[in-house]
């Protein structure tokens, strides 16, 4: 099982970027990611994001935990 630990918000949104999100607008301390077809994703722009609540965007965004990873570490 992959490790979604360590992982800041601005890796998350360059993540969700590379797998079609556009960045729509910044609210506040998160980025508002958007998807035709897809749900819209907030992004909190911590240092760190905790795992669940990456867990749940990723979910949302329709990808798996090791397709999120790639995106990140590539």
């Amino acid at each position: 099982m992959p490790k979604l630990t360590n992982i800041s918000g601005r890796e998350a949104v360059k993540a969700f970027v590379k797998a079609g999100y556009n960045h729509a607008r910044t609210a506040g301390d998160h980025a508002i990611l958007t998807k035709p077809g897809f749900h819209t994703l907030s992004i909190p722009l911590y240092k760190e994001v905790k795992p669940f609540l990456l867990k749940s965007q990723i979910k949302r965004a329709r990808l798996t935990d090791e397709e999120f990873l790639k995106l990140v570490r590539g």
